[in-house]
């Protein structure tokens, strides 16, 4: 038992670590899990995002429609778009 306790504390932490959002790119504007997509892919500048499609990023795990909704607007507000 006391093994068991041991063993999902050290899982716990390589899960914590492993998770953790290393930039603040999007901090505020979008989900945990889809900044996580994000980085994962390496998007870390509206710039990168430009290089997408609306329909790749959709693909990422972790990005739904109300994470889209939230980057298209920040997006427009700070003129960058999705390439077609």
């Amino acid at each position: 038992m006391i093994n068991l306790v041991i063993m999902a504390k050290c899982l716990s932490s390589i899960c914590a670590v492993s998770h953790v959002v290393q930039g603040d790119f999007l901090q505020g504007v979008i989900a945990m899990p889809a900044r996580r997509a994000l980085e994962k892919e390496k998007i870390d500048s509206l710039e990168k995002l430009s290089n997408y499609s609306e329909e790749e990023i959709m693909q990422l795990h972790g990005f739904g429609k109300n994470a889209m909704e939230k980057l298209k607007i920040y997006m427009k507000e700070n003129h960058v778009s999705f390439k077609n």
